[in-house]
Formats: structure tokens, sequence, C-alpha cells
């Protein structure tokens, strides 16, 4: 990987094309666990291999090209997540009403732990994802959300907390 990470920063898009290909599928599921529509997530995505290809000259440790394009990522997320939280759309009204509203049993049934992921605050789902869905150690995680490892297994810590009592909860209720 350090090759291609080398050959990209000489010039070379294929070798950065093939470095991007390579981790494309956890920036995937990582925008996922920020943006809930797909447009959003391929906007995400994008902006973030532009931005990586313009700038892959500034990276200084090879090893840390992984980190260093999923640091961006969440930035190109925080963007557009502020951006959006501004606006409401119809769609997502209709099917809170759906879900909310009904007294079909088979619409709660379908809660699990991304469900329970999405009522945790942005620095835990963050946390909980990039440790979780994407296999990030404490360490890496500390240096993409540019946090100390200690407060990184204190996040995660209190999520896991919230994530267990969220759920205990939830079954009594059912």
């Amino acid at each position: 990987m350090e090759k291609l990470i080398l050959k990209a920063q000489k010039g070379d898009s294929e070798a950065f094309i093939e470095a991007i290909n390579y981790i494309l599928p956890q920036l995937y599921k990582i925008a996922k666990t920020r943006l809930n529509s797909e447009e959003d997530i391929g906007d995400a995505i994008q902006d973030t291999i532009i931005s990586a290809f313009e700038n892959i000259s500034t990276l200084k440790n090879l090893e840390f090209f992984k980190t260093w394009v999923v640091r961006i990522l969440i930035n190109k997320c925080n963007d557009i997540y502020k951006k959006n939280n501004k606006v409401v759309y119809l769609e997502t009204l209709d099917n809170c009403s759906e879900i909310h509203c009904s007294s079909n049993d088979a619409a709660i049934d379908k809660i699990d732990i991304q469900d329970a992921i999405k009522h945790l605050s942005k620095d835990y789902q963050n946390t909980i994802n990039l440790y979780y869905g994407s296999g990030f150690t404490t360490k890496e995680i500390g240096q993409i959300l540019n946090e100390s490892e200690g407060t990184i297994k204190s996040r995660l810590s209190r999520a896991r907390n919230i994530l267990k009592n969220y759920l205990l909860n939830y079954r009594e209720v059912r």
C-alpha cells in the first residue's frame, strides 16, 4: 500500500485510484453511519477523493494514508450533515409517522443495533462505528478525530453503556 501512496504522491493517478479502491468499502461504511441518503454518501465520498487527490503531496507519513482519508471523509460528512440539518425532508416525516403512529408490531421488531446507535450523540456514533464497523484501533480513532486515545476509550465505554441501557429498556417496554 505504501508503494502505491508513494507513486500517487509522485503524480501517478492510477496508483491513487488503486489505493482508494482498496479502502472504498470502509469509506462507504463510515459515510453511511453519518449520513442518511445515498446521494449525500456519494457526495461525501466523491468530495473526499477529490480532496485527497489534490492534497496527497501533503501526506507526510505514508502508513497513515487510510487514517488521513477517513479524517477528510468525516469532515466532509460533518459539512453535509450540518447543511442538511437545516432541511427537513417530507419523506423522512412520512417514514417517521408510519413507524411511530402504526400499531403494527412489525415496525417495532425492526429495531437493531444500528437503530440504537442512531440514538447516540454524533461523537459516540463516530467512535462506535469507527471501532466496530471499520476496525480501527482506539489510537487510530484518536488520530482520525484529533482526540486523545484516553478520550476515545472513555467515549467507547460510555457509548457501550448507553447502548446496553437503551436495548435493555427497549426490551422491557416490549
